[in-house]
């Protein structure tokens, strides 16, 4: 079985356009125009900026995830994303094993691991992180799999991935920059458990 066939993919654009649902006169909605249209100003500037030091990134972020696999024996990794923030670029990649939880820092530059991991429990995570925890342990496919299907799919390259519940279903959600657009994949593990049948879980939204 292909990787292509162990996932169900939903593509979608990840950067949308601004509401202005809420303005009642003429004068509200020009004045919500300008404030949002500065704000895009700088939201785009430094969506920009993160893009440019991504595409000058020696290292990928599927192979930042090989790296990282060997870090923490028996670990499986859930998050990764990459990080120009900071004036340097790197990857921040967070695994998981039993009740622990450590992330590390990656330099997209070099592929070397910059740091100490930083440990954490299970324990300190809300109820929704803790309850993919869980249904990630029953599901085969890993991070890099979901990686490489968007990839494939979209023509891009990977920024970031991660775990999200969708439906009471756990997906493994990647962002792609696939030429000049950036598109968020949703990957289906079809051995995900429903997270409803866990108890504890809120249905409240």
């Amino acid at each position: 079985m292909s990787k292509k066939q162990l996932f169900v993919a939903l593509i979608s654009l990840l950067i949308c356009a601004p509401s202005y649902a809420g303005a009642t006169s003429d004068g509200e909605i020009a004045a919500a125009q300008e404030q949002d249209a500065n704000s895009n100003e700088l939201t785009d500037e430094a969506i920009s900026r993160e893009l440019e030091l991504f595409r000058g990134a020696e290292v990928s972020l599927r192979q930042a995830l090989k790296i990282a696999d060997g870090l923490h024996p028996g670990s499986r990794i859930v998050d990764a994303s990459f990080d120009g923030g900071s004036g340097s670029s790197v990857y921040r990649v967070k695994m998981f094993r039993q009740n622990r939880i450590w992330a590390d820092t990656i330099d997209a530059k070099t592929g070397k691991v910059a740091g100490n991991a930083t440990v954490s429990s299970m324990s300190e995570l809300n109820l929704e992180d803790r309850l993919n925890l869980i249904a990630m342990q029953s599901v085969r496919q890993e991070l890099e799999d979901a990686v490489s299907v968007a990839e494939d799919n979209t023509s891009g390259k990977a920024l970031s991935g991660g775990l999200m519940s969708e439906a009471g279903k756990l997906n493994f959600v990647i962002v792609v920059l696939s030429g000049t657009d950036l598109k968020q994949v949703m990957l289906e593990p079809p051995s995900a458990n429903n997270l409803e049948t866990f108890p504890g879980r809120s249905k409240q939204h």
